[in-house]
């Protein structure tokens, strides 16, 4: 029997998502999430897609989850209850998100001793992510030692940008002594999603340059020349960039400074305002693009206000990165607002017809979870919808390292 599972964990603070997959056709067996991790109120949601237990549909527990430890045992008792557990033998490798990978680490990597080491080092450029990336890892190899455990990096897509790109224009000694360089995030989602454009195109990757905008309430934008990323959004951090659900996206680097001089404010409190309470949050109150949309239409100022900021950012980075790659063939929304948002789509493109950008708006208005072309025929940039699937990227990348 030829092993061609993977088992997908993204490890939260207080949360792991997980996918079970099988590489030999590319179907989902499994999905599930373990919430609020720690408390008495905790819950587990199983949903096996395949084999007896399917029928029987989701299944849902509540009750304290002690740890993450606790978490992922419960997570193996739902599979081999399926008949899935993680002592299968058709169980090729388990795949982990993790969101920083530094300079270090450019691709899926084998995880031993050495690598979770230098993982935990990083855990000072993502303090909110890597640590339970960290956990996650720990316990999983804890449960299966013998298997091959993978990390892929939410960073690794990015690390192609060139050194110009890459670099703030700041002291290099001293951005070289904190690692301060511009990383960027959503890595797995920009690779599928990009890589996905150029099939929709039934085109080779390597002849297709497409800006993907990976719009949820965390948002990012790329460029990417033939599969290879050469510029986006996020840097040091996920705050840089577009307007997003709670963070402000780009900002004078001097907010911070008259904040903390003449507000009085402290540098934990700015962090919070900035990542939490920011982005169309702090202009209009909501992060739901769906409620501050309803909003707009119905004449509220404020709402109006915070679409127009996330638009206007939007179509600034087409513009940019339509500069940066000189051809654009494809501008791709993927993500929870770009996939469903056919009003932000519409918007973001409106008025760009000299960059070669047209909507059908009737295409634009159909609702569909499949990857589609939205753009008018005579359009000579295809505007694309195209569904992101990281759990699927991850596991692919995973099985492609435990094979070769």
């Amino acid at each position: 029997m030829t092993a061609s599972r993977v088992l997908v964990l993204n490890s939260g603070s207080s949360s792991v998502k997980y996918q079970l997959l099988d590489m030999a056709d590319r179907s989902r067996l499994a999905v599930g999430l373990v919430e609020r991790i720690g408390e008495e109120t905790s819950r587990l949601t199983h949903e096996p897609l395949t084999g007896p237990g399917a029928a029987g549909g989701r299944r849902e527990r509540t009750g304290p989850i002690a740890d993450h430890e606790a978490a992922l045992k419960a997570v193996a008792a739902e599979l081999a209850a399926d008949g899935m557990g993680l002592d299968s033998p058709e169980l090729a490798a388990v795949g982990h998100r993790v969101v920083h990978g530094g300079t270090r680490f450019n691709r899926p990597t084998v995880i031993d001793d050495e690598v979770l080491a230098e993982i935990r080092s990083l855990i000072p450029l993502a303090p909110l992510h890597n640590p339970a990336n960290v956990t996650g890892i720990e316990v999983a190899r804890s449960l299966r030692g013998d298997l091959p455990q993978v990390a892929v990096f939410d960073t690794a897509f990015h690390s192609t940008m060139p050194e110009h790109v890459a670099r703030y224009a700041i002291d290099a000694a001293t951005a070289d002594k904190y690692s301060v360089r511009r990383y960027g995030f959503h890595g797995t989602s920009h690779s599928y999603v990009s890589r996905a454009t150029a099939a929709l195109l039934g085109r080779p990757v390597e002849d297709v340059n497409v800006i993907v905008l990976h719009l949820g309430n965390g948002a990012s934008a790329s460029a990417v020349r033939g599969g290879v990323c050469v510029e986006t959004s996020m840097g040091l951090t996920p705050l840089e960039g577009l307007v997003m659900g709670t963070r402000s996206g780009d900002l004078d680097p001097a907010v911070i400074f008259h904040l903390a001089r003449v507000g009085g404010l402290s540098i934990d409190e700015i962090d919070s305002l900035l990542n939490k309470k920011s982005g169309l949050l702090g202009l209009c109150g909501d992060n739901d693009m769906r409620e501050v949309t309803r909003r707009a239409e119905e004449g509220d100022a404020s709402a109006r206000l915070a679409l127009d900021a996330y638009v206007h950012r939007l179509k600034k980075y087409i513009g940019a990165y339509t500069a940066v790659l000189g051809r654009v063939d494809a501008v791709t929304f993927t993500a929870g607002v770009g996939e469903n948002a056919a009003g932000v789509r519409a918007a973001a493109v409106a008025g760009l017809e000299e960059l070669g950008l047209a909507l059908d708006l009737e295409a634009n208005a159909v609702r569909s979870s499949g990857p589609r072309l939205v753009s008018a025929e005579y359009a000579r940039v295809a505007v694309a919808v195209v569904p992101t699937d990281e759990e699927l990227e991850i596991a692919t990348q995973a099985y492609a390292l435990v094979t070769e």
